[in-house]
């Protein structure tokens, strides 16, 4: 399958400035993807594009994967309402390292090259970049864009001139990367598609040259309808200091049958057959979660790596599957304790039930242990117990205690 069928066939093509998409099935294309550190690690929203950056990669098309230390000087103000507060040097050199040790581990063994906007800018004078690119930049383009509109208008709160000039600056890393690396296209998220034409334009003005973007379309959730991405406890990030290698695997077994087989198109390298099978999957036996787990693993080992994948789905087992906590290794119980209530060996289970908050009484742990809702080990308990060994505690389907 070519490139272009790939890219057809799993969803990722959004808007392209490509007349036919064929383009890329023709030879070897220089093309960038960036990310700005506005924070100190991707999203899987993020991670969505990403996926596409692989594919180019993989059908030999040269990567420079961008970390944005001079635009995130700044902030992209496209979909913000207000104006958006200024990181520290610090924090944005702090980000920076973060991104590219993720951009890293998602293209393991992968060829590419990382690059830093600021690098460029950063001995830019600004009556030249006044000269040779706001100069080539028509104001009327800048005001039609809508967020500049919606900050503008009656109900707006306004945008400052340094917002106002971001696309210019990611404008201008498109033409140093077209000029310094034969770079002539941008691979981004829906919402970078304003600030990428911006790019496209100035290489045409300014280099006369030819460049395109491709975006990926915002990816929802096939249920609820809402952007895709976020859980309880709210963005789901790719730092697992952030969002735990144990929730983010949670988040994919998690989620909806009818989306299931779409998200594997984008989020996984799996290929039609395998695809498929998962998809059938959920048509003959939806319950067992069979392509859920599938594409749990597949991400999670992308971005966290098997050994943290392989612990997650041991911990994952020993509380909802019925495995055995005495197969866990220290590892896993690490996992484990820094997501359920843990206590030391010791104390008698009504003691547990209730420091845990399990039970609100030391009479409520006895009658939920005498009515047989709580079990020791996969054991119904007794009311006397002591528990002075490696034990999972269980009341009911979801609240559980490790004792170590």
């Amino acid at each position: 399958m070519s490139l272009s069928e790939e890219l057809k066939w799993r969803g990722f093509i959004n808007q392209t400035t490509y007349p036919d998409i064929t383009e890329l099935d023709k030879g070897s294309i220089s093309f960038y993807f960036g990310v700005d550190p506005s924070a100190d690690s991707m999203t899987i929203g993020n991670l969505a594009a990403a996926m596409l950056v692989r594919h180019f990669i993989d059908a030999g098309h040269k990567a420079y994967l961008l970390v944005g230390g001079a635009t995130g000087m700044i902030g992209d103000p496209d979909g913000k309402k207000d104006e958006r507060n200024l990181l520290s040097l610090e924090d944005i050199d702090r980000n920076k390292k973060a991104i590219a040790g993720q951009y890293k581990q998602v293209f393991a063994g992968k060829d590419f090259e990382i690059v830093d906007n600021y690098d460029w800018f950063k001995d830019i004078n600004y009556l030249d970049f006044l000269r040779n690119v706001g100069k080539n930049v028509p104001l009327s383009q800048m005001l039609g864009r809508e967020f500049v509109q919606a900050r503008l208008g009656d109900d707006g709160s306004g945008i400052s001139y340094a917002e106002f000039s971001y696309s210019l600056i990611q404008g201008y890393d498109f033409v140093h990367l077209f000029k310094e690396h034969s770079v002539t296209l941008q691979l981004c998220g829906a919402d970078q598609w304003g600030n990428s034409i911006a790019g496209v334009d100035l290489i045409r003005r300014i280099e006369g040259g030819e460049a395109h973007v491709l975006s990926t379309p915002l990816i929802v959730n096939k249920t609820t309808g809402a952007k895709f991405g976020k859980s309880e406890d709210g963005a789901v990030w790719l730092d697992p200091n952030k969002t735990s290698v144990y929730k983010f695997y949670q988040f994919w077994l998690n989620l909806d049958d009818a989306g299931v087989a779409d998200y594997a198109k984008i989020y996984t390298m799996l290929n039609q057959d395998q695809i498929a099978d998962m998809q059938k999957q959920v048509d003959e036996n939806p319950g067992a979660r069979e392509a859920q787990k599938t594409l749990a693993r597949e991400v999670t080992n992308i971005v966290h790596g098997a050994e943290r994948t392989a612990s997650v789905e041991k911990v994952t087992d020993v509380l909802f599957g019925g495995g055995d906590i005495n197969d866990l290794s220290g590892d896993d119980l690490e996992i484990l304790s820094a997501e359920i209530p843990t206590f030391n060996t010791g104390k008698n289970l009504i003691e547990l039930l209730t420091e845990s908050e399990i039970a609100s009484s030391n009479g409520e742990a006895r009658r939920l242990i005498d009515g047989g809702a709580v079990s020791v080990n996969g054991q119904k308990a007794e009311t006397d117990q002591a528990i002075n060994q490696t034990s999972l505690i269980k009341k009911g389907k979801n609240s559980f205690i490790l004792v170590r």
